[in-house]
């Protein structure tokens, strides 16, 4: 199957509650995964960020797409 999102996070399936038209699919995240974010130079300046320092991630997306290996 192709898709065509980049970002790939294994998780197991913890639980799915079905309804007539949609469902609820909810998954632990099983590996540690590493993340990116493109952001202004502006805001890496406000925000004064360094590595190592610990942010929250806030997670903005439109869908997320089990793929079944």
């Amino acid at each position: 199957m192709k898709y065509g999102a980049q970002n790939k996070i294994m998780a197991k399936v913890k639980s799915v509650k079905t309804g007539d038209i949609m469902s609820q699919v909810k998954f632990d995240v099983s590996v540690p995964v590493e993340m990116s974010s493109v952001l202004t130079t502006d805001s890496v300046k406000d925000l004064d960020l360094k590595a190592g320092d610990s942010v929250q991630l806030i997670i903005k997306a439109i869908h997320v797409l089990p793929v079944k290996e």
